[in-house]
């Protein structure tokens, strides 16, 4: 292993002291399968009559003859075990999808074998830590060897095909090991946020039937530990389906072990470094990955194995320009969808070097994650708005203290971009000649569906705008009445007309409830849930959730929209404008607004700016009826504002505020309650008056 850590700074760090053991314990002769078929061509390469194609010519293709266009791609960027006969049968009215029919593949070997057998030494993960200047390199072979090993190990504890396996681990070599080798035996995996609370994964875990969790003893972040095995004790008490706990040591805290807990390093230590892979049908489970849904019930959000894996790998090259040997920086977690297209399954299958980033943007400075891409020479850069806005905070003096010189294109993902973070980001980030992707997509599509690229050479990017659909996606927008819009300079729902290989498969153990969610409010249509703006050049720009969407005398208003008015003032570094029920409008929005630290003394000032703002970007009706000042908004650890919290206080019912647990930090709760109870106090003295 080529690593830059020391051994002074990996005493504290149980996980690295393993990798550095690993590398001693290499079983003799190359990790591989002999049955499988000979090396499929290099991903990237079209069949020869696609090569010749335009972007646009290409994407004519994929919508008019999608049979030929991802037959095609598959064939050319995966390796089979056996060919598929048949491209796709899919019934989007009865959620019947199904892909690459008749084939069976390894998704673990089109991750790894393959890049071994060209280039072992490669570099495949580099695992940024909490602590900047130790991160830990892992290559293509010594990854494979543990993820064999980590395989291994799970198969002489009775797991096989077909069985649930939660991991509960922040992001790390072991929590990408443990995720290929569930791919590898063909168990299913189900990767649960590592800050979710004991309860939050117990349903998971309940729901899944999940016969074994995979965790740490502890984990790191921002100079914090977090407990894990000791929360998922407390999940796995009412989890009967569990039958071993797999405990892996991130630091050399000892933890309490119960009848059911495995040690895993000493597990895999006694196992071969190889291990067969399953051949899997194309519509055999990959993932489930639970997402919030509308009824409070988390949604097990099924993927399968061979549609899933082309559509992450396809759009990581070409939405985001991969080329061979980029080092690709994606700062999502593993946790969620973004990290397992974009950090883990999409990179790898492309063999690339992709960066699993351990710790926070602002820790233990709001340079870290510029001093990240300067020292680990990043070519891609794929984060989040909630993150850019927070370090927009602090000046440009950071992101200019360090080189970005590798950076070749950013992304954005994760919700809308406001311009004033997207003109930061290309100008200041990327200095202006950097490409900004501002993606969409979601846990249901598996991979991106909008973004300015791929285009033609020279198209223009539009600031803001996620613009293009990828190969295969047609998007619609449908009005009111469920009718198709057409034209230009319109908006609707968002909707997506036919399949694409990405396309989630089902909600585990509830398909009716799959069909319901997506396909049944626009028959024949994929509904994403999401509204949209087509622009007079016929551009994609998401206006928000539906569910943000506000009526004010008559007026429908996207929450989305007016955010992105109010950040365009200069002291506002982020807002959340969220709905409130009102007597003779219906509805008017309460808006959540955090200034920059020096102008809060001023808020008399901004707030009616704001106001001026709105009414000049949108329409008087837009203005927010509700200013409250908040010194930071609640979020996640994965950075989404938690916009329920912001509800129930703004409409007084904080007694009942839900599971916080998830939140970064659940004290600014207080903050705000105490906050909106000083601002109602003060309406109504200014009524008396």
């Amino acid at each position: 292993m080529r690593g830059e850590t020391s051994s002074s700074n990996l005493k504290n760090r149980g996980s690295g002291l393993f990798w550095a053991a690993l590398s001693r314990r290499r079983a003799p002769g190359p990790s591989r399968c002999l049955s499988y078929q000979p090396h499929a061509p290099a991903p990237g390469t079209w069949s020869t009559e696609l090569s010749r194609l335009s972007h646009g010519d290409l994407y004519r293709l994929s919508v008019t003859d999608p049979d030929r266009f991802w037959g095609a791609a598959a064939a050319d960027r995966l390796r089979w075990v056996e060919p598929f006969h048949r491209v796709r049968d899919c019934d989007l009215s009865s959620g019947r999808i199904g892909w690459f029919l008749g084939g069976k593949l390894n998704v673990s070997v089109n991750c790894l074998d393959v890049h071994v057998e060209k280039h072992p030494d490669r570099v495949a993960l580099i695992w940024e830590q909490d602590e900047p200047g130790t991160e830990v390199k892992v290559t293509y072979r010594e990854l494979l060897e543990t993820t064999c090993r980590l395989a291994n190990a799970l198969k002489s504890h009775g797991i096989n095909k077909g069985d649930r396996v939660a991991i509960y681990m922040p992001v790390s070599p072991l929590a990408v090991a443990a995720m290929l080798a569930c791919a590898r035996i063909g168990a299913v995996h189900t990767v649960v946020f590592a800050g979710f609370s004991s309860d939050a994964l117990a349903g998971r875990i309940q729901d899944a039937g999940c016969k074994a969790v995979i965790t740490f003893n502890e984990g790191v972040r921002g100079g914090r530990v977090i407990q894990l095995k000791a929360t998922v004790d407390a999940a796995v008490k009412t989890c009967p389906s569990v039958q071993h706990v797999f405990v892996c040591q991130r630091t050399e805290t000892p933890v309490v072990m119960g009848e059911r807990d495995v040690q895993l390093e000493e597990a895999m230590s006694s196992q071969p470094a190889v291990c067969a892979p399953e051949a899997l049908d194309s519509e055999d489970l990959l993932f489930l990955l639970y997402t919030s849904g509308s009824t409070g019930k988390p949604k097990g959000v099924v993927h399968t194995q061979a549609g899933y894996l082309l559509y992450a790998s396809l759009t990581l090259q070409h939405v985001f320009d991969y080329r061979d040997g980029d080092v690709f920086g994606c700062m999502a977690d593993v946790g969620w969808i973004t990290g397992h297209s974009y950090v883990v399954y999409g990179p790898l299958c492309n063999g690339a070097t992709t960066v699993l980033f351990e710790s926070t943007p602002v820790y233990p400075n709001p340079g870290r994650y510029w001093e990240t891409v300067e020292r680990l020479r990043i070519s891609q850069f794929y984060g989040a708005p909630t993150a850019l806005r927070l370090l927009l905070k602090y000046g440009e003096s950071w992101v200019k203290k360090y080189d970005r010189s590798s950076l070749r294109t950013l992304g954005s993902v994760g919700e809308p971009i406001n311009h004033e973070a997207w003109h930061w980001f290309h100008s200041v980030v990327g200095e202006g000649r950097c490409p900004l992707v501002d993606t969409w997509w979601q846990t249901e599509t598996g991979g991106v569906c909008i973004a300015p690229r791929p285009a033609d050479e020279g198209a223009p990017i539009v600031p803001a705008m996620a613009m293009r659909p990828f190969f295969g996606i047609q998007p619609v927008l449908m009005g009111e009445k469920g009718e198709q819009l057409s034209g230009n300079d319109i908006t609707g729902a968002l909707c997506i007309s036919q399949p694409w290989p990405g396309i989630a498969r089902s909600i585990y153990g509830d398909h009716q409830r799959f069909v319901d969610t997506y396909f049944k409010p626009y028959p024949g249509f994929y509904f994403s849930g999401d509204g949209a703006y087509r622009s007079e050049d016929g551009f994609y720009q998401i206006t928000g959730r539906m569910d943000d969407v506000i009526n004010v005398s008559g007026h429908r208003l996207g929450t989305a929209e007016i955010e992105d008015a109010l950040d365009e003032h200069p002291a506002v570094p982020e807002t959340a404008v969220i709905g409130i029920p009102h007597d003779i409008k219906g509805e008017v929005p309460f808006a959540f607004v955090v200034l920059k630290e020096d102008l809060s003394d001023d808020a008399p000032a901004v707030l009616q700016q704001l106001r001026d703002l709105v009414a000049t970007k949108i329409a008087k009706y837009a203005v927010p009826e509700h200013f409250l000042v908040v010194t930071r908004l609640p979020k996640t650890r994965s950075g989404k504002i938690m916009r329920r919290i912001l509800r129930k206080v703004a409409m007084e019912t904080t007694e009942d505020l839900g599971d916080v647990s998830t939140l970064d930090d659940p004290s600014i709760v207080k903050e705000i309650i105490e906050a909106h109870e000083a601002y109602r106090k003060q309406r109504q003295e200014e009524k008396k008056k």
